[in-house]
């Protein structure tokens, strides 16, 4: 394409960036909000800065048995890996992603980028919003572990 000359004339308001055109799913434009953080029941979010182990224990229980099918930490699988995720992604996103695979896929660009690369559009996992934000709270937990550490082992004697 050609380089756009500043003060080029567009018949669009020119402040809009062209990731808020109306997704190909139709719908209405995506917000600031939502292309940062997904769209989907998730609109709040507060966590803390240090890991809740109780959360992400449970969290992994629900990843080993939900989310296993099609992801791995440390390889693409099915979907893509997903140990670094909460360092691509926000909290938001992430959980609005579990929570809303179909909407995301269909109206949000990054989420549609995922599924043309992947090419298996991620179900619904009939979770709650509880678990989402346990699954979100073992994929912080494993996101600051080195790949190879015992997966599925504790961190800490008990």
């Amino acid at each position: 394409g050609e380089p756009k000359e500043a003060g080029a004339a567009t018949p669009a308001a020119p402040a809009t960036p062209p990731a808020q055109a109306a997704p190909a799913g139709g719908g209405a434009p995506l917000t600031a909000d939502e292309l940062e953080n997904g769209v989907g029941p998730v609109k709040e979010l507060t966590i803390g800065t240090g890991i809740d182990h109780e959360l992400a224990e449970r969290g992994e229980q629900i990843f080993n048995t939900k989310c296993m099918a099609c992801h791995r930490l440390d390889e693409k699988y099915v979907g893509p890996a997903l140990r670094e995720v909460t360092a691509r992604r926000t909290p938001r996103y992430v959980m609005n992603m579990m929570l809303n695979p179909q909407e995301m896929t269909a109206r949000h660009p990054v989420a549609r980028e995922l599924l043309a690369t992947h090419m298996t559009q991620m179900p619904a996992q009939n979770l709650t919003q509880e678990d989402a934000r346990a699954l979100l709270e073992y994929l912080r937990k494993v996101a600051r572990e080195k790949p190879g550490a015992a997966h599925g082992a504790p961190d800490k004697a008990h």
